[in-house]
């Protein structure tokens, strides 16, 4: 089966069309510090505004544990989308209440409307099938049809991803479709040298990713918070480093197996060490096998991969046709441990082929440090979804628009 995209919906033109986003954004004192996912979501939002479709926009934001809970409310969105779009957006003070049934009966073609978080609504994410289907028919009140543009949910078996997608004539946004495109790009047939790049704190959010990707990558560059694993495994001290001791065999078996296929298992040669996890914290770069004969001493906690090893991931990337990167070279939010993640970028930027931002903190990350998000190739919304599908595994927001 092929996925069903907006063409398969036929005419929009005055139907109400529900359109499932993924604006889940970091707030902080109900400001949005990162709009990047509901800027991802402007080319869908458009293309049915222009089709004379009823735009009803709903999606979750945080955790808020199936009751309404005002910091994790999507009213900001609404306003930050109504900007953007250069056009009013109504919002409803709920999801499927007397609001809702409002504001969408009040919609004319070509108008839009945000519900209320999704998650105030303890159906959405609900494990008992009939409870979530529940909540799903609900939702299928408001509209005609439904357009699913999340793609950070579509590993979710929620109501409003999997169960409204049964209900209503269902079809996948462009944002769905450009992020499956890209990501099929990275495991059928990528353009070589393929190099994926590893970071983020734990080893065991990876693992999936490598045990899939080993037979189908050139090299893997590994640094982050996961990389004082793989110094370990190989007998190195990482004094008061990230370590998860329990996956050392594990590791031990990706290096061996790499060895085995040929790929290039690239691991820092320095690394920056502080005496403290703060962002004043002093520090000195120091090779990756010596880490305990810094000043520090055992104390020494691993923040940032060394320069040495930054240009050599930024040469490995710019040598290469296919790129994807996810997380962090170290704790980029701390000015002083921020070099690493940097240089990654700056590379990526660079890259003559296919350049994917993998999502999550590292989208976060570029953004931080300065980099727009046109400046590469590609910048997924996925996060863990994006990381599911690296993983082979299948997802059943997708299954369910007809992707198999």
């Amino acid at each position: 089966m092929t996925l069903r995209t907006l063409d398969s919906l036929g005419s929009l033109e005055g139907k109400r069309v529900i359109v499932r986003c993924d604006l889940n954004v970091p707030l902080k004192d109900g400001v949005i510090t990162d709009d990047g996912r509901v800027r991802a979501s402007l080319p869908t939002l458009n293309a049915l505004i222009n089709a004379g479709a009823r735009v009803i926009v709903c999606s979750h934001l945080g955790r808020p544990d199936g009751a309404p809970d005002p910091q994790y409310s999507l009213e900001p969105v609404a306003q930050r989308l109504s900007e953007l779009l250069g056009k009013p957006v109504a919002f409803a003070r709920d999801t499927v209440g007397e609001s809702a049934k409002e504001a969408v009966a009040s919609l004319e073609d070509g108008g839009i409307v945000v519900l209320e978080n999704l998650r105030f609504n303890a159906g959405e994410t609900a494990k008992d099938d009939a409870t979530r289907q529940a909540f799903a028919a609900e939702l299928a009140q408001l509209g005609d049809s439904l357009v699913s543009d999340g793609f950070g949910v579509v590993h979710r078996k929620q109501a409003s991803v999997y169960d409204l997608a049964e209900i209503l004539p269902s079809a996948a946004g462009l944002l769905i479709a450009t992020e499956l495109d890209v990501l099929d790009r990275l495991t059928e047939n990528p353009e070589r040298p393929y190099t994926v790049v590893l970071g983020g704190s734990k080893v065991s959010d990876k693992l999936g990713v490598i045990s899939h990707l080993l037979p189908r990558v050139d090299r893997i560059l590994v640094g982050g918070g996961m990389l004082f694993t793989f110094l370990k495994a190989q007998g190195h001290s990482v004094g008061s480093s990230l370590l998860e001791e329990d996956q050392l065999e594990t590791v031990r078996g990706y290096l061996a197996e790499a060895t085995e296929r040929g790929v290039e298992i690239v691991l820092p040669t320095d690394v920056v060490v502080a005496d403290s996890f703060s962002a004043d914290a002093a520090h000195e770069v120091t090779a990756a096998d010596a880490i305990e004969q810094t000043s520090f001493g055992a104390s020494g906690i691993g923040l940032d991969i060394g320069p040495d090893t930054a240009r050599t991931f930024a040469e490995a990337i710019g040598s290469s046709k296919t790129v994807f990167w996810n997380g962090p070279m170290g704790v980029f939010e701390f000015a002083a441990f921020a070099a690493g993640t940097k240089a990654i970028a700056q590379a990526l930027t660079e890259v003559d082929g296919l350049g994917v931002v993998g999502g999550g903190d590292s989208a976060a990350a570029v953004r931080q440090l300065g980099f727009a998000d046109d400046q590469f190739g590609h910048i997924s919304t996925g996060g863990g979804a994006s990381l599911e599908f690296l993983e082979g595994k299948k997802l059943p927001g997708l299954e369910v628009l007809g992707w198999a």
